[in-house]
């Protein structure tokens, strides 16, 4: 049995990534697929699966209980001001919401006026801190980069020993999901 798993902040090719790794006939692949279990159910993830999920970083503690050094681990990244931006555009829903209103829940009272800006990089500073410390001693991780992934997925795509079509998969990566609005 073979895990895959994409830790990363969100807002960077994390739906994509999983569309393209849909290519791949030896794995299933899904985005966010078990957001609405608890307990061990959110990691009954079936025999050779790539999950892609940024939530997963808040969930380091029970996924290294889970599976710990034995899957593939994967840090999808796309560059911090970028990443960034798109948050700041959300602030109102989604995780940015949660990060501003439950896990700094006075923040915005007793600082109004921190720009939307600056809370979004303090969320993807955090999120970044925390996958990095979890991979530190995996032996099976790899770091992917948005801004080279028609580099990177190939290698990504060896690594784990993934089948199937190839050129597809990287084609996905030319239509982007999830984007953010400008």
């Amino acid at each position: 049995m073979t895990q895959v798993f994409v830790l990363c902040t969100g807002r960077c090719g994390s739906t994509t990534f999983a569309a393209a790794c849909k290519q791949a006939t030896n794995f299933t692949a899904a985005h966010e697929s078990r957001t609405y279990r608890l307990g061990a159910d959110r990691f009954a993830y079936p025999p050779n699966h790539i999950e892609v999920d940024n939530r997963l970083a808040w969930f380091t503690g029970k996924l290294d209980a889970r599976f710990g050094a034995a899957p593939f681990y994967v840090h999808l990244s796309r560059d911090r001001a970028q990443t960034a931006a798109s948050f700041a555009t959300r602030l109102n829903h989604g995780l940015m919401k949660t990060y501003r209103s439950g896990i700094l829940p006075n923040l915005l009272l007793r600082e109004p006026q921190t720009p939307a800006l600056a809370i979004a990089e303090d969320l993807v500073d955090t999120i970044t801190a925390n996958i990095t410390l979890f991979l530190r001693d995996k032996p099976r991780v790899m770091q992917i980069s948005l801004e080279t992934i028609t580099t990177d997925f190939p290698k990504f795509w060896n690594w784990i020993g993934a089948q199937g079509d190839l050129d597809a998969a990287l084609a996905t990566f030319a239509t982007r999901h999830n984007a953010t609005k400008p």
